[in-house]
């Protein structure tokens, strides 16, 4: 069951939904760009919040900035760090002793900027990186990466460019390409999920 909440960044006030779990782990769950319809109701989110669910996490999803009921304005990713932090720091204040980060799309990148400025976290789990769509070349490193996942033919995260990050990061994680699949994982939201939670059992 799900509530919600409402977290304050400074000013800016989220819209966000809480799961509590039976466990004390928990992750925050970003979501697609927002100026083409991204948010947290984006149906490839809810697969991975009810996939942490299952394995009894918490889960904490949330609009940024600008976002449906998000006070605020879109920020280009930057402000949207911070939105990300504040949400992490939501849990920790709930007494959360593992944390853990996914992000799906543009999501993603801004998880890997908040993981990229040494925010310590038990896991980083990205979504379809758009390593195709925005630039990753400023993440330098991307530490607690343990799993990342995309479609075959997605052209925003397409594999051999996520494969080149991931080698110059120096980072081993589990990478999954679901065959046939694409950004949006038309058809393939069961695959995705299976691919989770298998990593999460």
């Amino acid at each position: 069951m799900e509530t919600s909440l409402i977290i304050k960044n400074q000013t800016i006030r989220l819209q966000a939904m809480l799961s509590e779990g039976s466990s004390d782990r928990a992750v925050v769950i970003t979501h697609p760009h927002p100026l083409y319809g991204g948010n947290m109701d984006n149906p490839v989110v809810i697969r991975i919040a009810d996939s942490f669910a299952q394995q009894g996490f918490s889960t904490l999803r949330f609009n940024f900035r600008g976002t449906a009921g998000s006070t605020g304005m879109f920020d280009n990713g930057q402000g949207e760090q911070t939105d990300v932090t504040a949400a992490l720091q939501y849990l920790e204040n709930l007494g959360i002793k593992t944390l853990v980060l996914a992000g799906y799309s543009f999501g993603a990148r801004v998880n890997a900027s908040v993981v990229a400025g040494g925010y310590r976290i038990a896991d980083h789990i990205m979504v379809s990186p758009p390593v195709g769509f925005m630039p990753f070349d400023d993440i330098a490193a991307l530490p607690s990466t343990g799993l990342i996942i995309t479609g075959q033919d997605d052209e925003i995260a397409p594999p051999d460019m996520i494969q080149a990050h991931i080698n110059r990061w120096g980072i081993a994680p589990r990478f999954d390409i679901i065959p046939g699949c694409d950004h949006f994982y038309s058809g393939s939201l069961a695959h995705l999920k299976a691919r989770l939670s298998g990593y999460l059992s």
